[in-house]
C-alpha cells in the first residue's frame, strides 16, 4: 500500500514537472519584448487547404509603447482585444487602431508590417487564435518567410 501512494506521488510530481517545463517553452518573448503565451494547441476535424489542421490559441502582451517584429502567419487568424489598444497593418493597408472588445480578422500569409501598442501608459493583451496545418511547427514566421499558403 505504501509503495503505491510512493508511486502515486512520484507520477504526480512527474507530471507536475513536465507541465510546469511545457508551459515555460510555450511562453516566448521576442527580441522587441512582444510576448507571446500559448494558451492551447487542438487538432481539429477541419481540414485547411486540404490539409489536416489545428488551432493554436495564444496570448499576446506589448507593453506600453512596444511594437512587434513583422511577421506573417501560416493560416488565418481571428483576434480579440482584451486590453488596451492595437494598432494593425497589413500588407498595403492602412493602419487600424482596435480598442478593448474589438475583434478583428488575418487573412493567410498576410504581412503584419505594423503590430503596435500606441499607448504610453497601459499594457494592449489579445487573444489570438490561428488555424494552421497540423504540421507547422511555428505560427509566427519572419517577414521575409513566404510560406506555402499566402500564394
Amino acid at each position: 500500500m505504501m509503495r503505491r501512494k510512493f508511486i502515486g506521488w512520484g507520477i504526480a510530481c512527474l507530471l507536475a514537472l513536465g507541465l510546469g517545463i511545457g508551459l515555460a517553452l510555450a511562453e516566448q518573448a521576442s527580441e522587441a519584448g512582444e510576448h507571446v503565451k500559448v494558451l492551447s494547441a487542438v487538432e481539429i476535424v477541419e481540414a485547411l487547404d486540404g490539409q489536416k489542421a489545428k488551432a493554436t490559441t495564444v496570448e499576446v502582451t506589448l507593453r506600453p509603447s512596444q511594437s512587434g517584429q513583422a511577421h506573417r502567419h501560416p493560416g488565418p487568424g481571428f483576434v480579440y482585444a482584451l486590453e488596451g489598444e492595437y494598432e494593425l497593418g497589413i500588407d498595403d493597408q492602412p493602419t487600424r487602431r482596435f480598442n478593448a472588445g474589438e475583434t478583428f480578422y488575418e487573412p493567410t500569409g498576410c504581412l503584419h508590417r505594423v503590430s503596435r501598442n500606441p499607448s504610453p501608459t497601459t499594457n494592449t493583451r489579445l487573444i489570438a487564435v490561428v488555424l494552421h496545418p497540423q504540421d507547422t511547427e511555428e505560427i509566427v514566421l519572419p517577414a521575409e518567410m513566404v510560406d506555402r499558403h499566402s500564394k
